[in-house]
């Protein structure tokens, strides 16, 4: 039946990723608030010389010096939600791109930013602030639409410079840029360093950080952009740049914005050892290219069931009389949530037709009546 629905000429996988990133900001994502979308990749190991768009990439996963394998890369677009059950930010998986060499989708910031468009046009009126790794940063990024934000590591060796001056009202074009600006390590030896406030990898602490307003014309061209520099170990310089189009924002809100992009992490596991992704042993293009994008989507659809109908009090009670040994076990995890919802479904499906029929623990029970009168 999967598969089937799968291989239909009509199923276009990026149509079912907005349709599920529409539901995602619906449900989970308070109206008017801006709609914060993680982007990341990962390698779907895969074996076989006929496996379509399958090669050798980057994986910070594998044993060795080397840190390659062989297989299918994604790059996955999850939106990040705060749920009621859970303390932690959840990146709820809508949409995936397959990286395929020798074309335009050989770029994976190429397929990042052509996701976080096709987010901000499939949902109108609201800001989309993307998150990425330092991986996600390159020129491709001065044809973002306006509506997008992009928050990402600075690299040491950005070549960032000061914002244009006004014009002298002389002849000729007008600067685009300023003066070049000193090395970060300069620039953090002369800013004025302020202690914020921030929640990050579940912890709230003080720490110290700085924002520089500028601009980094290689990446973002004319657009500004806001440098923040945090001292969170070291006394003198710093330990952590971060560089956002979002010169609204503050520094606090910038750290905890960058630190909520270690949930999409944690999505791509759960969307491995949970529901499967990337086991599916297929190997033409249309196979391929369908199945990560539709087992993500159950992925999403389960979390917004638990978030909106499933979630109970007794939940984590329950889990724990299950498995006692995890005496720390405080929120539901992506396994409990998928577990209820099988629960759920294989009740509804197998339930009494009529209020007469005996329930399962009845028949039981009759059962061991009869064995017992037989021996």
């Amino acid at each position: 039946m999967t598969c089937r629905h799968i291989s239909k000429p009509r199923r276009d996988p990026g149509e079912l990723g907005l349709a599920v990133a529409k539901l995602v900001a619906g449900l989970l994502v308070p109206a008017g608030e801006p709609v914060t979308v993680a982007i990341d990749d990962t390698l779907f190991r895969r074996r076989g010389k006929k496996v379509w768009a399958a090669s050798w990439f980057h994986d910070g996963s594998a044993p060795g010096p080397a840190k390659t394998g062989y297989g299918n890369n994604w790059v996955i677009a999850a939106v990040i939600v705060k749920l009621p059950a859970l303390r932690r930010p959840v990146a709820v998986p809508v949409l995936a791109k397959l990286v395929i060499k020798n074309t335009n989708s050989a770029s994976r910031l190429w397929l990042a930013r052509r996701m976080a468009q096709m987010i901000a046009e499939a949902l109108p009126g609201r800001h989309i602030h993307v998150v990425a790794d330092s991986a996600y940063a390159g020129g491709e990024l001065k044809k973002l639409p306006h509506q997008v934000s992009w928050t990402t590591r600075l690299r040491k060796d950005a070549a960032l410079y000061g914002l244009p001056p006004a014009r002298t009202g002389k002849r000729g074009r007008p600067r685009q840029k300023g003066d070049r600006l000193p090395t970060l390590a300069t620039l953090a030896a002369t800013a004025a360093f302020t202690e914020v406030t921030v929640t990050r990898y579940g912890k709230t602490a003080a720490i110290s950080a700085a924002a520089v307003t500028c601009l980094w014309p290689s990446v973002f061209g004319t657009r500004a952009v806001t440098v923040a520099l945090i001292r969170d170990r070291s006394a003198a310089s710093y330990d952590l740049a971060l560089v956002t189009t979002d010169t609204t924002a503050t520094a606090a809100q910038v750290i905890e914005r960058y630190a909520a992009r270690w949930s999409i992490e944690v999505a791509i596991e759960d969307a491995r050892q949970v529901f499967g992704a990337g086991q599916a042993r297929n190997r033409t293009a249309r196979a391929v290219e369908r199945t990560v994008p539709f087992q993500l989507a159950c992925q999403a659809i389960a979390t917004c069931w638990y978030a909106t109908a499933g979630h109970d009090l007794a939940d984590v009670a329950d889990h724990r009389a299950r498995a006692p040994w995890y005496t720390t076990k405080a929120a539901p995890s992506t396994a409990d949530m998928a577990a209820k919802l099988r629960r759920v479904i294989i009740a509804a499906r197998f339930k009494a037709s009529r209020p007469d029929q005996p329930t399962p623990e009845e028949i039981s029970i009759l059962r061991l009546a009869w064995e017992n009168l037989a021996a």
